[in-house]
């Protein structure tokens, strides 16, 4: 999985290190001490030094543009002159952040030296560099203000920060798929392709459902053979429930699924594909319908390792599943279903895809003879998402053809859910759900969304601030 490229620069002014012995070497420190706060495991760290003038600023830009950096830190150790700041605000268009950690929580006033003062002036030049870069011409940069004892909080800042870099970079230089079309009707789901690579800057391919089949044909009994071993592990296999929809599990079902599956993973590696969409009714009793009916299984799986897929053929909420994923929320394919004013709950969920990694328990697998409003009938996926928080992202578009993300926080509620091979996750909102429920739809979303675990909010605030689309909050 691709890793956002973080760098960390660390300014001063070199004048203060002409007055005073060894304050530099102190203030150099803190670039130190602020990357042992950085997830090494979630991203790769640049660290482009320490500057104190504006000659060395350019020669670090340079080092940082050959470097391809998709978020940058800026560590501000003393008072800094903000001709020091501007070559980063005018050379990178990336994210920055402008940090001030200051060493102490408070001065000891009676005893406090100059020296003292100039070493604790993290945020002194803040104001000055945020309205130089605006009239530079560039949005201000985002902040980290905290004294060094606040270590909990700037962690957590970072990491939201790294979190949302990583959400933002898994765009970049990255390949969606679009297999087949939207479902018929579904104004909300058309969405402008260039429009698309304009606010996320990913390529999307406009694959043939020719093609699956033809992968389909490829595949060998020993892949579809390893293909159901992994299907039986991962997923408990049920009996027919009160639904007379839902039918029994047959080899021959299970066959199917996982030669679909596998020829799912043969298309997304073919293409290079980060993630897809796709959509395909197909005529009745044909190959064609078979096989898109069939797809639930493999991109489950598919979604769980982190390639979201996104059901009729809904790329903006392939984008929302992606960004879930990447922020450490997982995402899953849902919608809003019937609710329940007697617990205050919503049944959010889908008929795929899901994503198991978030799921609460062994997820189910059930037969249904036909799924409501498709053609075709295959296996489907059944669970609820882990107890605890949970935050829903949707992504639309206004009328002029700019993305915005429309998000809340909730809690998964432990329950009863229906046995009809869809996944259904009881959500609380902290309030009545008739009320919330109506503020969501004057948000205008679509009627799709990703379903992840964890409050996310934050994160997606400064996943906002990088990229620039808006995000709207419904509480």
């Amino acid at each position: 999985m691709k890793k956002a490229k973080v760098a960390v620069i660390g300014l001063g002014h070199y004048i203060y290190f002409q007055q005073f012995e060894g304050l530099r070497e102190e203030l150099i420190a803190k670039n130190t001490d602020f990357i042992g706060y950085i997830d090494t495991e979630k991203c790769d760290v640049i660290d482009a030094g320490y500057v104190d003038c504006v000659e060395d600023a350019f020669s670090a830009v340079k080092k940082i543009k050959s470097e391809d950096v998709d978020l940058l830190f800026i560590i501000l150790s003393t008072y800094v002159p903000s001709a020091v700041a501007a070559p980063f605000s005018r050379y990178l268009d990336i994210p920055q952040v402008l940090v001030g950690i200051q060493p102490l929580s408070h001065l000891d006033y009676a005893h406090t030296t100059t020296y003292m003062q100039l070493a604790n002036d993290d945020i002194c030049a803040m104001p000055e560099i945020a309205g130089v870069y605006k009239r530079l011409g560039k949005n201000a940069p985002s902040f980290i203000v905290a004294s060094a004892a606040q270590r909990d909080y700037v962690k957590k800042e970072v990491g939201e920060w790294i979190d949302a870099a990583s959400a933002a970079a898994a765009f970049k230089y990255a390949t969606v798929g679009y297999l087949g079309h939207t479902y018929e009707g579904m104004y909300d789901m058309h969405t402008d392709p260039t429009a698309y690579t304009a606010a996320f800057g990913s390529h999307v391919k406009m694959l043939e459902i020719c093609e699956l089949v033809e992968l389909c044909h490829s595949v060998s009994e020993a892949e579809i053979n390893e293909k159901i071993s992994l299907i039986t592990e991962t997923f408990k296999i049920c009996e027919p429930s009160v639904d007379p929809l839902t039918d029994t599990v047959e080899r021959s079902d299970l066959e199917l699924s996982a030669r679909v599956a596998v020829a799912l993973d043969k298309l997304v590696e073919k293409h290079g594909l980060t993630a897809l969409a796709y959509y395909y009714k197909g005529e009745p009793n044909t190959e064609y319908e078979k096989i898109a009916a069939n797809l639930i299984v493999g991109n489950t799986l598919l979604t769980s390792a982190g390639i979201p897929l996104a059901g009729e053929a809904d790329l903006k909420t392939a984008a929302a599943m992606l960004i879930m994923s990447r922020i450490g929320a997982g995402g899953s394919f849902a919608e809003i279903h019937p609710f329940d004013t007697d617990d205050d709950v919503v049944l959010i969920g889908h008929d795929g895809p899901h994503n198991i990694a978030i799921a609460e328990g062994k997820p189910r697998l059930r037969k249904l003879k036909k799924y409501h409003g498709k053609s075709g009938c295959g296996i489907g996926v059944e669970f609820s998402l882990k107890s605890g928080a949970v935050t829903c992202l949707g992504i639309n578009t206004d009328k002029d053809g700019s993305f915005r993300m429309i998000a809340a926080e909730g809690e998964s509620i432990a329950g009863e859910i229906p046995q009809t091979g869809n996944t259904n996750t009881r959500v609380f909102f902290g309030c009545h759900i008739n009320e919330f429920l109506t503020r969501w739809c004057e948000a205008a979303p679509t009627h799709h969304l990703a379903l992840g675990t964890g409050h996310k909010i934050s994160t997606l605030k400064k996943f906002s601030k990088i990229t620039g689309i808006e995000l709207t909050i419904v509480k």
